[in-house]
């Protein structure tokens, strides 16, 4: 028996109209909102989210191939968190390779001869407007880190199966992490070429 396939039209999500915007909440890391939306069956609902201007995620990758991570405290959670370097644009003129550039010093105290794009994704976008950037950095060299007074930062140092396996045993359990070293693993496995997209 030979299966259907759906026509464009039937797959086609079912959008919602949105009826007004209103801000909530704005402080200088995010801003509270709530809409008013029209369903396609003429019903209308509210939906709140949270808007943030964009971050920068890096994995600084050492000469001898080996990965930079942070260990601090996440209040949150009240748990110590293994990340790769990852802060907010926080300056509207700043563009994401500025911010990676600023918060691989910051954490880390390194900087990089080269930041290489590697892609970008949206980390919870049903409730989250935040768009993170991923960017590998071949470190150049290591000064002073210069951590804001809610950091304690320790820098590690893992090679990529390391992280492939602090992972496994949930070591590693930070989202914006993972994620961006799934998008980043096939650079290590096949060593292929790299394109500077940044």
């Amino acid at each position: 028996m030979r299966s259907q396939s759906c026509s464009a039209d039937c797959c086609m999500p079912k959008h919602l109209k949105k009826l007004s915007e209103e801000v909530l909440h704005q402080n200088p890391w995010w801003t509270y909102k709530h809409d008013t939306y029209e369903k396609p069956n003429g019903e209308t609902g509210d939906y709140y989210y949270a808007v943030l201007p964009g971050n920068s995620i890096i994995i600084p990758v050492l000469s001898d191939g080996r990965l930079i991570l942070t260990l601090q405290y996440r209040y949150i959670t009240e748990k110590m968190s293994i990340e790769f370097p990852c802060g907010g644009r926080h300056d509207t003129e700043a563009t994401a390779l500025d911010t990676a550039k600023a918060e691989l010093l910051e954490e880390t105290g390194f900087t990089a001869h080269e930041f290489i794009h590697i892609g970008t994704f949206q980390a919870l976008n049903g409730v989250v407007d935040d768009e993170s950037h991923v960017f590998l950095a071949h470190i150049q060299e290591q000064g002073a880190p210069q951590p804001d007074d809610t950091e304690e930062i320790e820098i590690l140092y893992r090679k990529p199966e390391e992280v492939d396996e602090m992972i496994r045993r949930n070591e590693i359990w930070d989202g914006q992490t993972m994620a961006a070293w799934a998008m980043a693993h096939h650079h290590f496995l096949h060593k292929e070429k790299m394109v500077d997209e940044s």
